[in-house]
């Protein structure tokens, strides 16, 4: 018999956006896709979440393969506490980045940057992976790995 109570996977990453058309745009061009967006509101979502007086409008984006999501919350009440600069190098504490299997990444680079997206860097990591960190809206950072054909 199976143990009760083991993590079974990841469903999503939360981020909190000030711009949520823009990161949907971001994202969407990345490739997710659009799963539903709503407002929510009230003391249930206030007792759940530790705040009060809670309205925020939320965008759940998924991969084309369903198994990964990213929750965009765009908060109008409380007003959202920005942590610090949205240009914040990848080794400042807390969660820094999200990354994708891609099998392309130079055209993935190419159609992000068209849309405003810095190129942080790139390399190769051995003779397995291309890797790739791009800067988008509000600073979100996102890694690209290209598995390479051996």
């Amino acid at each position: 018999m199976a143990a009760k109570g083991k993590l079974l996977r990841m469903d999503n990453i939360l981020i909190v956006v000030d711009d949520l058309e823009a990161v949907k745009a971001f994202f969407t061009e990345l490739g997710m896709e659009l799963e539903g967006e709503a407002t929510v509101e009230g003391p249930l979502v206030g007792s759940l979440i530790g705040l009060k007086d809670v309205r925020a409008t939320l965008a759940m984006m998924r991969t084309a393969d369903g198994h990964c999501g990213i929750e965009l919350d765009k908060f109008h009440t409380p007003n959202p506490v920005r942590f610090g600069p949205v240009d914040e190098p990848v080794n400042t504490m807390g969660y820094r980045r999200v990354m994708f299997a891609v099998d392309d990444i130079d055209e993935v680079v190419t159609r992000l940057r068209a849309h405003g997206a810095e190129l942080i860097g790139e390399m190769q990591y051995e003779d397995t992976n291309r890797l790739a960190y791009i800067r988008g809206p509000e600073g979100i950072i996102v890694g690209l790995s290209q598995q390479l054909d051996n």
